[in-house]
């Protein structure tokens, strides 16, 4: 009687019926095709080849190392965050694809590899070292199709709760739990530059140095003028004087005190009058040192009158940048902006889905996460490129 092809399965009227699903040949994740192809015409398999590693041996060398990192990357583009997904994902037409031709027959990796590429191979020193180096040189391609001559740099530390007895975990009084404390860079764009995973019980502003500097003297040597901000956790002299030192502008918050405080008294008081709906704000911009500067800093301050609050809102910032002060406040301001990039890598993306007991495992997880997340803002950034 003939047959009829009708989605994924096909029926076939003669003697008897026969129901033949084909869900191999359906998948759920052609968005990757895309994502694919923006990494092949960043040279993403390039940079694979010139940066990792291969220690394996036999037929452990059946599947390259581009198509190990490209599934653990492009499973958490997909939302396959956790390795077990692998068994799943290996036989998608879409991850089959997204592979070299070996992987279009024989099907993509399956649980065990791709937990050993990831806890073993990639913790491996040069390795571990080489992810970083492959997530900024992707930036950087970016960069050269667009970028100002101006970059904003922002950094910022997070908390990533943890899962049981997890090596370097520990107590965060400010967070009030059991945590990871890893610290990003961003710039303007959204695109994390660096990160660092820490112990929970670090300081927010602990291993600036080498988060900022390298990317500071990478901006520098193409030309560009650098720009930081920063929230309170990074007021610190040594920061204001190594950015001095450089040539670099910054704004940072730094706490509220008495004696900053003194130098806005006249501002403090309420305005004479029926209170308004509209809050009141008022900016003054003065210079002040502190015990452990070594120079006098201008120092812009922010007063807000809000309806229906007794005292006012009082913000202070240290700055070098030459604007008028409702300039440097607006500047500022828009810091926030990383908090909303970090928010969308942690619930967007799962980029702190850590679970791993070692602590070097948890760091290469973060890395993989941060090159998802990439991959995303470089997409949206580029747009028809």
């Amino acid at each position: 009687m003939g047959e009829r092809q009708n989605g994924p399965f096909q029926l076939s009227f003669n003697s008897s019926l026969k129901v033949d699903f084909q869900g191999s040949r359906v998948t759920s994740d052609g968005g990757l095709i895309l994502v694919r192809e923006l990494d092949e015409r960043l040279g993403f398999g390039d940079l694979v080849a010139q940066h990792l590693s291969d220690s394996r041996h036999g037929k452990n060398t059946q599947l390259p190392l581009a198509d190990l990192l490209r599934q653990s990357v492009y499973s958490r583009i997909a939302g396959y965050e956790d390795v077990n997904d692998a068994e799943r994902v290996s036989q998608d037409p879409t991850f089959r694809l997204i592979g070299s031709e070996k992987t279009w027959d024989r099907g993509a990796a399956l649980t065990s590899r791709l937990q050993t590429f990831e806890t073993e191979m990639l913790a491996e020193e040069d390795n571990f070292r080489s992810l970083a180096r492959i997530n900024r040189e992707l930036i950087a391609k970016a960069e050269a199709i667009d970028t100002p001559q101006r970059i904003v740099l922002d950094i910022d530390s997070t908390e990533i709760p943890v899962y049981g007895q997890q090596e370097n975990s520990a107590y965060n009084g400010h967070f009030e739990s059991t945590c990871y404390h890893p610290l990003l860079l961003f710039n303007r764009e959204g695109d994390c530059l660096a990160a660092k995973l820490r112990p929970g019980n670090v300081h927010s502003a602990e291993d600036w140095e080498e988060l900022l500097l390298p990317e500071i003297e990478r901006q520098q040597k193409l030309g560009k003028e650098v720009v930081f901000r920063a929230d309170a956790a990074f007021a610190k002299p040594e920061i204001y004087e190594a950015l001095e030192e450089r040539g670099v502008k910054y704004a940072i918050r730094i706490p509220a005190n008495e004696n900053l405080e003194r130098n806005i008294a006249e501002l403090l008081t309420r305005p004479v009058g029926r209170p308004r709906h509209k809050p009141a704000v008022w900016y003054k911009g003065f210079l002040y040192q502190a015990a452990s500067w070594k120079t006098a800093r201008r120092v812009v301050a922010k007063v807000e009158f809000h309806f229906g609050e007794l005292f006012p809102r009082v913000g202070f910032i240290v700055t070098n940048l030459e604007t008028d002060n409702r300039a440097v406040v607006r500047f500022y301001n828009k810091r926030g902006t990383a908090e909303q990039w970090i928010k969308e890598g942690k619930q967007a993306v799962k980029m702190t889905r850590l679970s791993c007991h070692r602590f070097r495992s948890n760091e290469v997880r973060l890395s993989l996460g941060i090159e998802k997340d990439e991959k995303k803002l470089q997409r949206r950034r580029l747009g028809a490129y």
